[in-house]
């Protein structure tokens, strides 16, 4: 299977995301043997890499991780939009706004992985996650949505987004921020991934958000 992160990105020297996804690259998963490979923060190569991967490999299940500064849990990313719509420009100065990812794909696209069971296994760990029901309209929800659209003529193998918090050593003068160990990621990436492979129907508890 295809584990990807991402490369530092907005003044950043590190990115948790590839720290994580590193850490689990060759490890055997519920038999499945974890690929990773770091992706580029812009949006015209993030995607060239990511389908070059999927092509290669023919993974049985894709699971792209990226950086959500401020955000106090791991959250499993529900649905991706067609639209890059950049607050800030991406390594290379690109800053599209209001763009579509595919000029013939459809508004959205859901995930594929069984993100309720997933988000019950990392309770139960006790590990902080959540669904989240937008995934930015950043580098991250462009390889999301990307993702998805390369899955659309695959069916059966999963795919999906996990967004993660800071790592501590990013915020060690932020206090306040909210961060998350890397080894802690990394053992819930682990869970993740083999509740991914290893469920059938997804869980069915409520996952919502009022706002």
């Amino acid at each position: 299977m295809l584990l990807t992160g991402f490369a530092p990105f907005g003044g950043e020297t590190t990115n948790p995301s590839w720290e994580a996804v590193r850490a689990l690259h060759g490890k055997r998963i519920a038999g499945h043997l974890v690929v990773a490979r770091e992706l580029p923060v812009t949006f015209g190569g993030s995607l060239d890499a990511l389908r070059a991967a999927i092509d290669e490999l023919q993974p049985a299940l894709v699971m792209c991780v990226g950086q959500a500064g401020g955000r106090e849990r791991l959250s499993l990313e529900r649905v991706a939009i067609n639209v890059d719509d950049a607050r800030i420009p991406d390594n290379a100065g690109t800053q599209p706004i209001d763009a579509p990812i595919a000029d013939d794909g459809p508004a959205a696209y859901f995930t594929t992985l069984p993100i309720k069971a997933m988000l019950v296994a990392l309770r139960d760990a006790g590990i902080p996650a959540e669904v989240s029901q937008t995934a930015g309209t950043y580098v991250c929800n462009h390889v999301f949505y990307g993702l998805m659209h390369a899955l659309r003529e695959q069916p059966g193998v999963g795919g999906g987004f996990v967004h993660i918090p800071y790592a501590p050593t990013q915020v060690a003068d932020r206090p306040g921020v909210p961060s998350l160990p890397v080894e802690r990621v990394v053992d819930a990436l682990r869970l993740a991934l083999r509740v991914a492979l290893q469920s059938g129907e997804d869980a069915r508890i409520t996952g919502g958000a009022e706002h």
